[in-house]
């Protein structure tokens, strides 16, 4: 799937939906198992803040989808900030795009 598709998924998500912004808050979601993806920048610096949530979501078996851009993935997710994390808990209107990327 192209990134700007996975970005375009984030904006319906956070619109329609619900999503949860920042390392902390898509690592709880992922270990509650409530999230239905989780999107990482991998711009993220330093990388070991984020190297956990593949690993995570590979044991809940949820999907961990990586961006290039933790300014895009923020401004997706209709931050002010950048943001090198989100878990989309409900993807809302997205929810056919959420499965494709699932695949």
């Amino acid at each position: 799937m192209e990134t700007e598709q996975i970005y375009t998924i984030v904006e319906v998500a956070k619109a329609t939906g619900k999503v949860k912004k920042g390392v902390n808050e898509a690592t709880k979601a992922l270990e509650k198992g409530i999230a239905k993806a989780v999107i990482v920048a991998s711009d993220a610096n330093p990388k070991e803040i984020i190297m956990h949530l593949p690993v995570l979501g590979k044991e809940k078996e949820i999907p961990v989808v990586e961006v290039p851009s933790k300014e895009e993935l923020g401004a997706a997710a209709g931050l002010p900030v950048s943001t090198v994390a989100i878990a989309i808990l409900d993807a809302g209107d997205a929810k056919t795009d959420l499965e494709a990327l699932k695949e």
